[in-house]
């Protein structure tokens, strides 16, 4: 069920009198005050180079450090959301943007924002979602672990292709970009982790044009713990596959 109380936290927290532009990059953000100022940093520089208007909006899911202010005088827009989930500040962030297209990403330097030229391609051709794909683009030496890169994600990538259809190879890369409008009408609710594969999902069950990228993944600037939870979050995977593919073929069969 889709929880609106993040949503309308960020609404309230943002300003109103930005005007539209080309590109929004959204960092949802939970205690990353080691990386969250690089990421603004380096989003602003890919912005640059694809030589159009465009903004950072930084989502702070609850942070207990200094994110969001590290973030604010990176030059983000922050936004606040204390409804803790990735999907519920994904969510409250795109809503917020201005931009006709939206570019999400990690906030913990896993990916060089500095360089969106391809996702921005694919945009500009008329792909609707476009999707990382880290095992075609490289993965640096610590940057996932061994359970997750040789089993759990192509195991999970694998049961996304069985569910939905699409020939995707990376289901979870955590950078992604699409029209903001195409996303909005799909009704996405998922408040956790699984909202990666939800976005996927749906997007393909609407005919939406849905691509990949090669996407470099680097190691994460995080200290601690990641955010993951592999068991729970692989079993809202699966709940969010079977949930959507059976819905969308009962639908057809009406």
């Amino acid at each position: 069920m889709s929880d609106r109380r993040g949503e309308d936290s960020a609404i309230r927290h943002e300003p109103t009198d930005r005007a539209p532009c080309a590109v929004s990059v959204v960092l949802p953000c939970l205690d990353e005050a080691a990386t969250v100022a690089l990421c603004v940093r380096q989003a602003m520089v890919g912005i640059d180079r694809l030589g159009v208007l465009g903004e950072i909006i930084v989502v702070d899911n609850g942070s207990s450090d200094a994110s969001a202010c590290l973030a604010s005088a990176a030059g983000a827009h922050v936004v606040t959301v204390s409804t803790r989930g990735y999907g519920v500040a994904l969510r409250a962030g795109i809503s917020c943007a201005r931009g006709t297209f939206v570019v999400v990403a990690d906030a913990d330097a896993s990916y060089d924002l500095a360089h969106l030229g391809a996702f921005w391609e694919r945009l500009i051709d008329g792909s609707d979602l476009v999707v990382g794909n880290r095992f075609k683009g490289g993965i640096a030496a610590g940057a996932m672990p061994f359970w997750n890169r040789w089993i759990g994600n192509p195991f999970l990538s694998w049961c996304g292709r069985l569910f939905v259809p699409t020939r995707l190879g990376d289901f979870h890369c955590g950078l992604r970009a699409f029209r903001r409008t195409a996303i909005m009408d799909l009704g996405l609710r998922t408040e956790g982790m699984e909202f990666a594969t939800e976005i996927i999902a749906r997007a393909c069950f609407a005919g939406l044009t849905v691509v990949e990228v090669p996407t470099h993944l680097l190691q994460s600037g995080r200290p601690g713990r990641s955010h993951l939870r592999p068991i729970r979050d692989s079993f809202r995977h699966l709940g969010v596959l079977i949930a959507i593919s059976t819905s969308a073929r009962a639908a057809r069969r009406r």
